[in-house]
């Protein structure tokens, strides 16, 4: 079943599984989309139908995700701006201009306890925008909290070149190393930087071959999948060994994305998609 539309759809994200529930059941799978004209939209797998359109947004949307529990959906569009709504009630209860006047890049939330940062809330998320610079929160939804915990901003020599024609700025929670974030994009160097939420400095850094233009962590295993410009994509363990690269796409490997089990990978250029198996992930 198509649903077509005249926007096109930029981004899109699984609501997260009912916790202790395994395997979701498939009228409880929902899907959200960003599209160019600036709404969100929610649809439901086995109705196939779209269940919710909002409208939180002036320009088109670059990213969206949920929150972990399913109860909010957190969107970010080409003019920086992000918004968080409810898909329970239509409304959108928070918009932040922090990164106003750059495209947001990523958006991600992963649990957290109470006061693990000094702050309160419920679960971390982060923005990554275009001009290099991420941003880091401690939300709690239900009590309508939401602080910025801390703010990065990474150097990168001049260019003649607009931002869309340079690398992207990504970002990520580590899952194997509490308090971490893993970001890459155009800098002074070609490198991921390991970042500690806790100590406010950058770890360790991990020097690659050119500058990335997809990231994805392994929920499973110390292990990032780094895609590049030049048909390359790298596996590199964490927080150090010998990388493993391949080739096989062609073109810019845009799109890294492990699966929840860290067993398979798809990876995605301008005209392949590949799904990759990893044997002892």
């Amino acid at each position: 079943v198509c649903v077509v539309f005249l926007q096109s759809c930029q981004c899109l994200a699984w609501k997260p599984r009912p916790a202790r529930v395994w395997p979701c059941p498939v009228e409880s799978q929902h899907v959200v989309a960003g599209y160019s004209d600036g709404t969100v939209r929610v649809f439901s797998v086995s109705r196939t139908e779209m269940e919710l359109k909002m409208h939180p947004h002036a320009a088109a949307l670059t990213a969206v995700t949920y929150s972990t529990n399913g109860e909010m959906i957190l969107s970010g569009g080409k003019d920086g701006i992000v918004a968080v709504s409810s898909p329970r009630t239509g409304m959108t209860i928070h918009v932040l201009a922090d990164h106003k006047g750059s495209p947001i890049t990523v958006l991600q939330c992963t649990r957290k306890q109470y006061h693990d940062f000094g702050v309160e809330g419920g679960e971390l998320w982060l923005a990554t925008s275009s001009d290099r610079r991420v941003s880091v929160w401690a939300s709690d939804w239900l009590q309508d909290k939401c602080d910025l915990l801390d703010w990065l901003s990474f150097p990168a020599p001049a260019g003649p070149e607009g931002l869309d024609s340079l690398p992207p700025s990504l970002a990520a929670f580590s899952p194997w190393e509490h308090g971490v974030l893993v970001y890459v994009g155009f800098g002074m160097q070609k490198e991921a930087l390991f970042y500690s939420l806790r100590k406010k400095q950058v770890l360790r850094k991990i020097s690659l071959p050119a500058f990335a233009t997809s990231l994805s962590l392994s929920p499973a295993v110390p292990f990032m999948a780094i895609g590049f410009g030049d048909r390359l994509l790298r596996l590199q363990p964490c927080p150090a060994g010998e990388p493993q690269d391949y080739a096989g796409h062609d073109d810019t490997v845009h799109l890294c994305r492990f699966a929840p089990s860290g067993r398979r990978l798809l990876t995605a250029s301008h005209s392949a998609v590949l799904l990759w198996e990893l044997t002892g992930a």
